[in-house]
């Protein structure tokens, strides 16, 4: 039984590496009017969509730009380095399956193990009850070691592998994948008690959510691209949540200026103590900085900042940006350098 587990496994593990249509060469301006008769109304519905800068066009809705794999893909959820593809609307049924099959082939080859241990510890308790038939496996010191080994590997794999299957069945059963939660969670933190609550389009019911992803055929669900959307909302209300809460981002972004050089290091030692054990909890790059450079913040931690590099180039590319982490120390919020500290106001 454990090997047709494996097999399973590996068959759908094939699938899910496999599955390259889960990417989408984001819409361009030619597909919008070539959709406009089934999906997109109008040619001006545009302005509703947001664009990649990276692919150079549209990106429909619920789709996102992995910066690893370099494309946009359909419904993204999030990028598996264990696949080395992206999670999405293409893949998402084989990926549960492939998690399912590990969970279970693991759990049972965990049980087939500790019986087998079982039955060679107490295999006198066995004789002496007369059970001379019962089927036994002899154990040397290194085999005994490695089952052992095997065993809480088995049982590792229970546990990490079974709550990354609980948790991609509660974004099933809610329809709302990873990134599309941290977008919900932002657009109910933003609003006022004067403001209507904002409604989540896709969440048709359990059970309509669990057969968009799941069925008997493990075959894709529509075209990734046309979504059933709850009744007041439409195919845009997501992706125009999205795009104030972009145009919010950069109303508050904050100009700093870089007064130490970093060198883009995860572990920069010499920043100092708690700099290196404070860093966000994000595989999102960390970028180098010279002295005098200008970075756009928009998040902050305690020790970390999150910004852009201002490229004073006026016809760069947009898809060059330069954006990630960087520590606090380095920086200095702009206008604030040039105030006098306290010593010397008191010398004023």
């Amino acid at each position: 039984m454990n090997s047709s587990f494996s097999f399973i496994a590996s068959v759908i593990l094939s699938l899910t590496m496999s599955s390259s249509f889960s990417f989408i060469v984001s819409l361009t301006l030619r597909l919008i009017m070539s959709l406009s008769s089934r999906f997109f109304e109008y040619a001006a519905d545009e302005a509703f969509l947001q664009f990649c800068n990276s692919c150079k066009g549209y990106k429909a809705p619920r789709s996102h730009h992995c910066r690893k794999c370099g494309r946009c893909v359909l419904k993204m959820d999030h990028h598996c380095p264990w696949i080395n593809n992206c999670v999405g609307h293409a893949n998402h049924a084989h990926f549960v399956a492939f998690l399912s099959c590990a969970v279970l082939g693991c759990a049972q080859a965990a049980v087939v193990m500790i019986i087998s241990l079982y039955r060679t510890f107490n295999w006198h308790y066995y004789m002496r009850l007369g059970h001379t038939q019962l089927n036994m496996v002899h154990f040397t010191i290194s085999t005994l070691a490695l089952t052992v080994f095997a065993v809480g590997l088995s049982i590792g794999v229970v546990l990490s592998v079974g709550a990354l299957l609980f948790f991609q069945l509660r974004v099933i059963l809610k329809n709302r994948t990873g990134i599309e939660e941290w977008i919900v969670s932002k657009a109910e933190s933003r609003r006022t008690e004067a403001d209507p609550p904002f409604v989540y389009p896709y969440n048709l019911g359990r059970w309509k959510n669990f057969t968009q992803v799941i069925n008997w055929e493990f075959e894709v669900t529509g075209d990734g691209i046309n979504w059933p959307v709850r009744e007041g909302c439409n195919q845009y209300t997501l992706t125009v949540e999205q795009k104030e809460q972009k145009l919010e981002k950069r109303i508050r972004t904050i100009p700093y200026v870089v007064e130490k050089e970093y060198n883009g290091s995860w572990c920069p030692f010499r920043l100092g103590f708690k700099v290196l054990c404070s860093p966000p909890l994000s595989d999102e790059p960390r970028i180098p900085l010279k002295p005098s450079e200008t970075v756009n913040v928009t998040r902050w931690r305690k020790y970390w900042l999150f910004g852009e590099k201002l490229n004073e180039d006026p016809d760069a590319d947009p898809s060059t940006r330069i954006r990630g982490w960087f520590p606090r120390c380095c920086v200095m919020e702009l206008g604030l350098e040039s105030q006098p500290d306290e010593e010397t106001k008191k010398t004023q």
